[in-house]
């Protein structure tokens, strides 16, 4: 009993740190209000995710790449601050033009978004 007990708490655990998601992203003006240290590269091969900017808060679901940047901190679920030196930044990111584009390509990176 005591042993299923723990496995449901487990798989609760599992089920909403997967489904958590923080695509919706707030810049700050300073780097100590900013959760996540960014830097924005200019080719994709350097990048740790390749981000698209959505258009509606909607498309922004799942840790994916797809982010929707909000006017206020307090819609945001993660507060980001661009760094001028990749040195300086927690995540490398790559801004591309296709949604289909976006996605990790170091996935050891991805628990800064959750």
């Amino acid at each position: 009993m005591k042993k299923s007990v723990y496995f449901i708490l487990f798989m609760g655990v599992m089920f909403i740190t997967a489904n958590a998601s923080a695509q919706k992203v707030y810049t700050a003006n300073y780097k100590s209000d900013a959760k996540v240290k960014v830097y924005v590269a200019n080719y994709k091969s350097d990048a740790d995710l390749v981000v698209y900017k959505c258009d509606y808060k909607s498309d922004a679901s799942g840790n994916e790449g797809k982010w929707y940047f909000c006017d206020y901190k307090s819609d945001a679920d993660v507060v980001i601050y661009f760094c001028d030196y990749k040195s300086d930044a927690d995540l490398v990111i790559f801004f591309s033009d296709y949604k289909s584009d976006a996605g990790w390509k170091n996935s050891s990176k991805k628990q800064l978004m959750y």
